[in-house]
């Protein structure tokens, strides 16, 4: 199974020293490119070395995740970002995984198609 990240999940498994452990886990983890330049490169650059992968958001991944931005607005609207790694999740028929709960909130109302887990289903896995 591959899972799409935000940013939150990769920060929080870090600093709860987790990052081997979720990276000996049978899924793949992802984000998109841009999320990791702007996001993750500078503080957590190790994560490539764990295995995390950076993928390419298409153009129609581009264009429906900046009309989903000016749809959203206020204290409900997530990260440009966080939309990335959405639209990215449905590119590549991934599951989203995100610690966001503005973002899960889009996803499930307006992408249902969209399977979404949270930082608990991923401690859950690691229990497992």
């Amino acid at each position: 199974m591959l899972l799409i990240s935000d940013a939150n999940i990769l920060i929080d498994m870090s600093v709860a020293g987790l990052l081997e452990a979720m990276f000996s886990l049978p899924e793949s983890f992802a984000v998109p490119d841009v999320l990791f330049a702007e996001e993750l490169s500078e503080q957590h650059p190790e994560l490539l070395s764990f295995g995390l992968t950076t993928l390419t958001l298409d153009g129609a991944g581009v264009r429906e995740a900046t009309m989903v931005m000016a749809s959203c607005t206020g204290r409900a609207a997530p990260s440009l970002n966080d939309v990335f790694a959405l639209m990215l999740a449905k590119q590549v028929g991934g599951v989203l995984l995100t610690g966001d709960r503005r973002l899960r909130e889009l996803t499930e109302t307006r992408y249902s198609d969209v399977e979404v887990r949270g930082t608990l289903w991923l401690v859950q896995r690691l229990q497992e």
